[in-house]
C-alpha cells in the first residue's frame, strides 16, 4: 500500500509544443506495484494549457480545483471542481485554465501509456 500527500510526488514541467504553464506529477504507477493504471495530477497555471492532441489510450479526469475548459469536438466545455471528463482513445482534446487560480486535475491512464 502507498499513502502520501500529492505534493510529495516529484514534479515535471511541460513547456513548448503547445504546452504552457503545465506541471505534472506521477502519483501512482508501475513502480508502486500498480500494473494496470497510472494516476497523474496536472496543474495548469493561470493562462496555462496542455497541447491539443489525441492518442490511442483513453483517460479519465477528475477536476479538483480551479476553473478551466476542455476542447471537445470543436468547442470548449467549461469545467470546475467536481467535473469529470472521459476522453476516449483517438479523440482530440486539450485542457486550459480559464481562471485566476491554478487548475488542478487528476488523470488516470491504462497500462502501456506513458506514465508522465
Amino acid at each position: 500500500m502507498k499513502v502520501m500527500h500529492f505534493e510529495d510526488a516529484p514534479t515535471k514541467s511541460f513547456e513548448g509544443a503547445g504546452a504552457t504553464g503545465v506541471v505534472g506529477r506521477l502519483l501512482i504507477g508501475q513502480a508502486d506495484g500498480a500494473p494496470n493504471f497510472a494516476m497523474r495530477l496536472f496543474e495548469l497555471a493561470e493562462g496555462g494549457a496542455t497541447p491539443r492532441h489525441a492518442h490511442a489510450w483513453e483517460h479519465e479526469v477528475f477536476v479538483h480545483a480551479g476553473k478551466g475548459a476542455v476542447w471537445r469536438n470543436g468547442e470548449w466545455i467549461d469545467v470546475q471542481p467536481g467535473s469529470v471528463v472521459f476522453v476516449p482513445g483517438g479523440e482530440e482534446h486539450q485542457f486550459c485554465n480559464t481562471g485566476s487560480l491554478p487548475l488542478r486535475f487528476v488523470c488516470l491512464i491504462p497500462r502501456g501509456a506513458p506514465e508522465l
